[in-house]
């Protein structure tokens, strides 16, 4: 969770980005291999905004990234911004954010793998080779097997959550999430920090799809979003069958 420093009059450069549905098309005379098909994500990647779009300064960057090998959970936050900020300016925003990872929390990079804003836009949060999930820095003790999706805003009880913003979040839920996992299971994970609600070492079970308070001691991602939860489960059980119902 961020406090923001920029003001929304920042001006930057619009993008007139939309989340994209549908994957490529496949040449129905060649059939993919059975190690590809057990690989292949369970939904289609949608359309996410590059750092180089919205201006990430890599030269801030201190560390090369990690990656995670499975993606078991997915974690959602909130930012903190305020809820009314004009979509053209999230670029802005953005670069805030990744300064005040680096400056003000230590992190190497931006904590979360990817923020959705209120228009549903997708970007791509920390930096990554593009083909490999990176390891994130957005929940303490359990980001080795998770992915962290912040929605740009804040979600306090009451709060209206835009429907765009909670379909690019399934999206993303949908795409990252192991083949295997079930948006409505439950997981076990492991803590590797003791600052986390659970000492290092200790095992720990969530829904696939959590808050981040489930891990860490915060309202994030607050309460009007928590509400969402059961919603972004069903969404996501959507989009990973739509797929396997296309692809026979």
């Amino acid at each position: 969770m961020w406090r923001p420093r920029l003001a929304l009059a920042v001006v930057c450069l619009p993008l007139a980005v939309l989340v994209r549905w549908g994957a490529p098309a496949v040449d129905s005379g060649a059939l993919p291999r059975a190690e590809e098909t057990a690989d292949r994500p369970a939904a289609p990647r949608p359309y996410v905004v590059p750092r180089v779009a919205w201006g990430a300064d890599e030269q801030m960057v201190r560390e090369a990234p990690a990656y995670v090998d499975r993606v078991r959970a997915v974690v959602v936050h909130h930012t903190d911004h305020v809820n009314g900020y004009d979509c053209d300016h999230v670029p802005a925003l953005l670069r805030g954010l990744q300064r005040d990872h680096i400056e003000s929390e230590g992190w190497d990079d931006v904590g979360y793998q990817y923020v959705v804003d209120r228009c549903g836009t997708i970007y791509e949060g920390r930096g990554g080779d593009g083909a490999h999930t990176v390891r994130g820095a957005h929940t303490k003790g359990f980001n080795k097997e998770t992915v962290g999706i912040a929605a740009l805003g804040t979600f306090d009880e009451g709060t209206h959550v835009p429907r765009a913003m909670l379909d690019a979040i399934a999206a993303v839920a949908a795409w990252q999430l192991d083949p295997g996992a079930d948006p409505h299971g439950r997981v076990r994970l492991t803590s590797t920090n003791d600052a986390s609600r659970y000492p290092k070492g200790a095992g720990a079970t969530f829904d696939v799809i959590t808050g981040h308070r489930a891990g860490y001691e915060t309202n994030c991602p607050g309460d009007a979003l928590v509400a969402k939860l059961p919603l972004l489960r069903d969404e996501t059980e959507r989009l990973r069958d739509a797929t396997e119902l296309r692809r026979g």
